[in-house]
């Protein structure tokens, strides 16, 4: 299939991967449905970072324009500092070949995709549960209720409880990472700039950065704990608590946190990369394939790759299988890649043997001040990648 006139699609899931994957596979000929079980595609106020990797995705699909007309703040670096607030390193993002790194509120995101997937001539079609999947030559989805959809593919965007990842890959068992992550939404009264700033103690970091042409801060703030049972983001927690966490922290992180009026508290669990991403005609797609810890700032960035990959596979191939596989081939690698990365940035952040800490934070100031560029060069192989261009 040189192009993918009348193929038809249905993607299960409309977040960030799904809307992208609706809009790439509409531009090019298929006619796609996104079944979303919500009554309305909206998210939990947050924060996320676009990279340039993700940009080159948005720039493609024709988007590049609209993000910052949705209030996204370009990013101008990334500030490491102590947690008492000394500087330690700071990583200048205009050193990047590629400039465009931006920080944007997810629901802006959300909502500059859903334009762009209607405006394909996606159908979007809410408050849908799955409830089952069968894969075939042509997959079909029941909803609750009993009513079942086919068509020629089918994409599980459906996320880390994904109703296709167990048909492909068998029940799995996530495990808990030793983490949980806080996350909130504020004013930004302290006038920050286009900085992200990583507070970084031990056993804790928290980052911060603006949102909405610079008027809230995002904070995500980890701390490492013994034991967790929920996995999921919309579970409420007391402010007091993360305050509490934090109360050692310097005067900045104060000032944000006695701003802070609500906040969301999760358990950072570890999944597996699947094994298989695809079957005979469909596809998993984002977190759902390879859900990632937040130490990379990734996971939005990782999804708009496989949604253009997907679809661009798609077309080049001869039958949905082959473009299938195709798909799994180029981006599995990559993924697992950037997963084990952002795994292994957790420790760094959380240093506790002060000897450790102070030499470790010496020499990200020395290299912060002395090659400053060669800190940033070893990031081209994450933001210089750019799938359109495959």
């Amino acid at each position: 299939m040189s192009e993918l006139q009348g193929m038809t699609a249905i993607v299960v899931g409309g977040g960030i991967g799904g809307l992208a994957a609706a809009r790439a596979l509409a531009l090019r000929g298929a006619h796609v449905s996104v079944l979303e079980q919500a009554p309305e595609i909206s998210e939990v106020g947050a924060g996320l970072q676009i990279s340039p990797n993700g940009f080159a995705v948005l720039r493609a699909l024709g988007l590049g324009e609209a993000l910052e007309r949705h209030g996204a703040v370009p990013a101008g670096a990334v500030q490491l500092k102590d947690y008492r607030g000394a500087a330690v390193a700071r990583l200048d993002l205009s050193l990047l070949e590629n400039r465009n790194y931006y920080f944007i509120h997810r629901a802006d995101l959300i909502g500059l995709l859903e334009e762009g997937a209607r405006a394909a001539g996606v159908s979007i079609r809410l408050g849908k549960r799955v409830i089952e999947i069968a894969d075939g030559a042509r997959p079909v989805v029941t909803l609750e209720g009993g009513e079942t959809r086919d068509a020629d593919l089918l994409v599980g965007a459906d996320g880390v409880k994904s109703k296709l990842r167990p048909v492909l890959n068998g029940e799995e068992t996530p495990f808990f990472t030793g983490q949980v992550a806080w996350r909130s939404v504020i004013p930004n009264s302290m006038g920050r700039g286009s900085e992200a700033w990583v507070h970084m103690g031990p056993g804790r970091h928290l980052v911060s950065y603006p949102l909405r042409s610079g008027t809230l801060l995002n904070l995500v703030a980890v701390e490492e704990r013994r034991g967790w049972t929920e996995e999921g983001w919309n579970r409420r927690d007391d402010v007091a608590n993360l305050r509490d966490a934090f109360a050692d922290f310097g005067a900045d992180v104060q000032t944000m946190l006695g701003a802070v009026e609500e906040t969301y508290l999760w358990g950072l669990f570890r999944h597996a990369v699947a094994e298989h991403w695809h079957g005979q005609a469909v596809a998993l797609l984002g977190d759902a394939a390879h859900p990632t810890l937040p130490f990379l700032a990734q996971g939005a960035n990782m999804a708009l790759e496989d949604a253009w990959v997907l679809a661009h596979a798609l077309a080049r191939a001869d039958t949905v299988p082959a473009g299938l596989a195709a798909y799994q081939e180029r981006r599995r690698p990559r993924a697992e890649r950037v997963i084990n990365t952002a795994t292994d940035n957790a420790w760094k952040y959380h240093l506790k043997f002060p000897p450790l800490r102070f030499a470790a934070h010496s020499v990200l100031r020395l290299g912060s001040r002395i090659a400053p560029g060669r800190m940033m060069r070893q990031f081209d192989w994450l933001y210089g990648h750019d799938v359109t261009k495959g």
